[in-house]
């Protein structure tokens, strides 16, 4: 049996020749859809549902406890602290990087968009490991720390340059692409009417590429308040200094404390949810802005 899928228009307004599927019935339709939202529920909505049900499997008050803990509330001090730390630091390196590997052409161009991509290749745990051996007290900068005071590994600095470089790509990832779409003829055009750099920069560059910077920025926002490997090797777990709402719900499961392990747990499921909103309303709007327009406007 085939099914003959309806013309479609092509941008000119030409019909396309519709393309004949064959095996493609409705009950095959069925059974694909079916399965994936199966499978969404099954590795999705069933862990999430069951997060906040054991987070309030004791009771109302218990959850509240749970959360206003000192131990809880340091920690969620320290993921926010982290997160205001680490994203600018890599919004101004995306910005900076993706401005000029969109805009420019130089000498190392591919070596640089291969090291912006190299967090994404290594392990968290693997990187938080190598920030030891740079920043120990055995490694290579440690005598040399040690001797001025200052302290790296097992302290906020260590957590936050961890958590730095593991979200080191997704601003200049997300960038990078629809900046290399958009070209730079705006950019040219300013620049052959007098405008500066910063002009240009803030006036024409910037407003075309806000729904994606801030797409960036939520994406790395919710992978700097979740990160665990990396943090866990560089943090030394001391409680109410160091230890982060990931670490802290690691650490409530290893003491059997579950129901407040869980209500630590539902926290960041809750802003996992919201990031997800907000993810999709700002996708959207990329969407609307990558859109191209009709030919008639394109006319006028």
């Amino acid at each position: 049996m085939s099914v003959t899928a309806t013309p479609a228009l092509s941008n000119s307004g030409v019909p396309v020749p519709a393309v004949r599927r064959r095996g493609e019935t409705g009950a095959t339709r069925i059974v694909i859809i079916g399965a994936a939202f199966l499978t969404v529920i099954f590795f999705l909505v069933l862990p999430l549902a069951a997060v906040f049900a054991q987070a309030f499997a004791k009771g109302w008050q218990v959850y509240v406890e749970a959360i206003k803990n000192p131990d809880t509330l340091s920690a969620v001090r320290l993921t926010l602290l982290i997160a205001g730390i680490s994203i600018p630091l890599n919004l101004a390196f995306g910005l900076v990087a993706s401005w000029a590997i969109a805009k420019f052409q130089f000498r190392g161009k591919n070596l640089l968009i291969t090291l912006i991509d190299l967090p994404l290749a290594v392990s968290p745990v693997v990187s938080g490991l190598i920030f030891v051996l740079i920043f120990g007290l055995r490694g290579w900068f440690g005598p040399w720390l040690s001797d001025r005071d200052i302290q790296v590994i097992f302290a906020v600095p260590g957590i936050a340059i961890a958590t730095t470089f593991i979200t080191f790509p997704f601003i200049a990832r997300e960038l990078i692409p629809f900046m290399q779409t958009q070209g730079s003829e705006q950019e040219e055009a300013a620049s052959s009417l007098g405008a500066n750099g910063l002009h240009i920069f803030f006036r024409i560059t910037l407003p075309n590429i806000k729904w994606s910077l801030l797409y960036g920025v939520i994406l790395a926002t919710s992978r700097a308040m979740g990160e665990f490997g990396a943090v866990s090797v560089v943090s030394g777990k001391i409680r109410g200094e160091t230890v982060t709402l990931p670490l802290h719900v690691e650490i409530l499961y290893n003491e059997y404390n579950y129901a407040a392990s869980f209500a630590v747990a539902s926290l960041l499921s809750f802003l996992a949810v919201v990031t997800l909103i907000v993810k999709k309303v700002v996708e959207w709007k990329t969407d609307l802005e990558r859109k191209p327009l009709p030919e008639e406007e394109l006319a006028a």
